[in-house]
């Protein structure tokens, strides 16, 4: 893919420097045109980690999980819907609001696209929401993903101008993106659930230190590819905040608003808000490498979205295990 060239749409820009002031010295385009290299056998590790995560979070995936969802199938549905519908498009509501330059408004397109991240079911025991249904949505969301990821990234960057001027330049093929969905998340997780039917004891082992130990190859290999970049990185993190902020606050407040609405128990309203905040930004991350050559903002807003949400994550949790503790103590 060539160096893209994105002209700067001077409204877009100043309505963008208004929301954000302190940034208003940052020169706008250079994300649109800043390409983070990331191939080779980097590329090809990067997805094997993202691969072996999900194989762990799948080993703690039973076909029970699945069969719950039947009994008690209103907080499924909420919350799957929090998570691929309301949310992409809040953020393209976002995106209309503070308008973006297009490789940002593509990072958060994505990341609202993708499932919610496998934290998540850590994060909701941690807050003592409900632990299993937080495991079904990640694990049902994780395997629709593989359609619905591509098909509501393509429906919403199509909806804001500038994104979808942008993709016309990158030609993205849409079926290798299923493909590449389907390669990384689908088999993983099939043989994950089927290696927990079949040999549950050693599943549970596997789990205990495969998880840990790829999440930590992950994050090493993103701080590889962002330190050549480190400069321009240190530049943009006041906008890249802001942003990644906002979008990740919406998530929480979409999950946690959807759920009052449809009057679910305290248990339920926890697991819907982080199952909606909570998003697969490695999955992400790897859709960029692989089909958009690291893009500047789409990569620095998926890349700090990975750090974000776990710190917005266990700050929420943790809030709501003590507030939970006192509430039993009172009683």
């Amino acid at each position: 893919m060539e160096k893209l060239a994105v002209r700067e749409n001077p409204n877009v820009v100043r309505k963008f420097r208004l929301f954000l002031p302190f940034v208003a010295c940052i020169v706008m385009e250079e994300l649109d045109q800043l390409q983070i290299h990331f191939e080779g056998d980097s590329l090809f590790l990067m997805n094997v980690s993202l691969a072996v995560i999900m194989f762990g979070v799948a080993l703690d995936i039973r076909l029970g999980d699945f069969k719950r969802i039947w009994r008690r199938p209103k907080p499924f549905f909420l919350g799957i819907s929090a998570q691929f519908l309301l949310l992409p498009a809040l953020t393209w509501l976002l995106v209309s609001v503070i308008q973006p330059i297009p490789s940002v408004a593509l990072g958060m397109f994505l990341v609202a696209a993708c499932p919610g991240g496998n934290i998540s079911n850590f994060l909701t025991h941690l807050a003592k929401g409900n632990t299993a249904l937080s495991v079904s949505l990640t694990a049902f969301a994780t395997l629709s993903s593989v359609l619905l990821t591509p098909l509501n990234f393509a429906l919403w960057s199509d909806l804001y101008g500038p994104s979808a001027e942008l993709l016309t330049q990158i030609r993205l093929d849409y079926t290798e993106v299923f493909q590449t969905v389907g390669l990384i998340l689908g088999i993983p997780l099939t043989l994950g659930i089927y290696v927990n039917r079949k040999r549950p004891l050693a599943a549970r082992k596997m789990a205990t230190a495969l998880k840990p130990l790829s999440v930590l190859v992950f994050i090493t290999i993103v701080i590889v590819a962002f330190y050549s970049n480190f400069d321009l990185f240190t530049r943009v993190i006041g906008l890249i905040f802001s942003i990644v902020l906002l979008h990740n606050l919406l998530a929480l407040l979409s999950g946690f608003f959807l759920a009052k609405m449809g009057r679910l128990p305290l248990t339920e309203t926890k697991t819907l808000t982080l199952e909606t905040g909570i998003q697969n930004s490695g999955l992400a991350l790897v859709l960029i490498f692989t089909y958009f050559e690291g893009l500047g903002g789409m990569s620095i807003i998926a890349g700090w979205w990975g750090i974000w949400h776990i710190v917005s994550g266990l700050l929420l949790a943790t809030a709501w295990k003590y507030k939970t503790a006192v509430s039993s103590l009172a009683a």
